[in-house]
């Protein structure tokens, strides 16, 4: 059974409202993900996994239940503008109900908890930028107490990364692999190590490359197209490219090392391929 679920916030801003259906015609209102009847081998189609969701759509993996989410939010505006429905709960779902299957993308819980710990470290960092622009256009009174602000989330942020890299490590079983390859694989390569298990998260998870670059924000020369990418993964594959080749790096440079990459993580799966296997035993 499928299951259609449009995530939207409350109007006092209190948490996330589910409106949920099967059928397009019986709709159902949850504030938890885990409150949907799914069953082992259902499905479940949704717009968008909020990060304070995370363990309730694993709860939902636990349970046997495949999860997807939709690749581009805005293709739920654009479809029901389109079918000439209004704005509403029960509109978006029936309008996520006509978007094709190739739209969405399933999860499985490597995904879902790398995300929520590098939203985590991105809060952090713009916290840390923020406080950081701050420094010239306060009092010297102001500045040592900004400055020990800064100190604190530096610390944060290398905690942070520590943990990244050892949640990489454990769910990822080429990661210290890969990351000796690129060299960087001690302590003193910490951020680098953090972006490259960020990239991984979109690495593992991909199956065509060509759809991997474009994903990263990596197009060929085409002025006309509209161009939309996923501008996290392209930071964090930029921030990357940067402490391996320095600051003034390219977008050439950027998409060299995202191939190197793919190349390495999917080499186990041609090597299986090669003796007969599918990759998936």
């Amino acid at each position: 059974m499928r299951f259609y679920c449009d995530v939207h916030r409350k109007k006092d801003e209190s948490g996330f409202r589910i409106t949920y259906t099967t059928d397009g015609k019986s709709f159902k209102h949850i504030d938890d993900p885990t409150e949907i009847p799914a069953k082992p081998g259902d499905q479940i189609f949704v717009d968008v996994i909020p990060v304070v969701h995370t363990n309730a759509f694993i709860e939902l993996l636990k349970r046997g239940v495949e999860v997807y989410y939709l690749r581009r939010v805005r293709m739920v505006k654009e479809v029901r503008e389109k079918l000439g429905m209004s704005k509403s709960a029960r509109n978006d779902v029936k309008a996520l109900m006509t978007i094709e299957d190739k739209w969405f993308l399933k999860v499985d819980e490597n995904y879902l908890v790398m995300r929520r710990m590098a939203s985590t470290m991105r809060s952090l960092m713009r916290t840390l930028q923020d406080y950081e622009n701050r420094l010239s256009s306060v009092s010297e009174d102001e500045r040592e107490d900004l400055e020990d602000l800064i100190r604190t989330i530096e610390e944060k942020i290398e905690k942070q990364a520590k943990r990244i890299v050892e949640e990489a490590r454990r769910r990822y079983p080429m990661f210290d692999r890969i990351a000796e390859e690129l060299g960087i694989p001690d302590d003193d390569n910490l951020m680098a190590k953090e972006a490259l298990a960020e990239v991984m998260m979109y690495v593992t998870r991909s199956t065509n490359y060509d759809k991997l670059r474009r994903f990263m924000g990596l197009f060929r020369a085409k002025r006309s197209k509209e161009k939309r990418y996923n501008g996290n993964a392209r930071v964090a594959l930029s921030r990357l490219t940067a402490a391996i080749s320095g600051p003034k790096h390219r977008a050439r440079d950027e998409e060299r090392l995202l191939k190197r990459i793919w190349r390495l993580a999917k080499a186990p799966e041609r090597l299986a391929q090669g003796a007969g296997l599918d990759g998936r035993e």
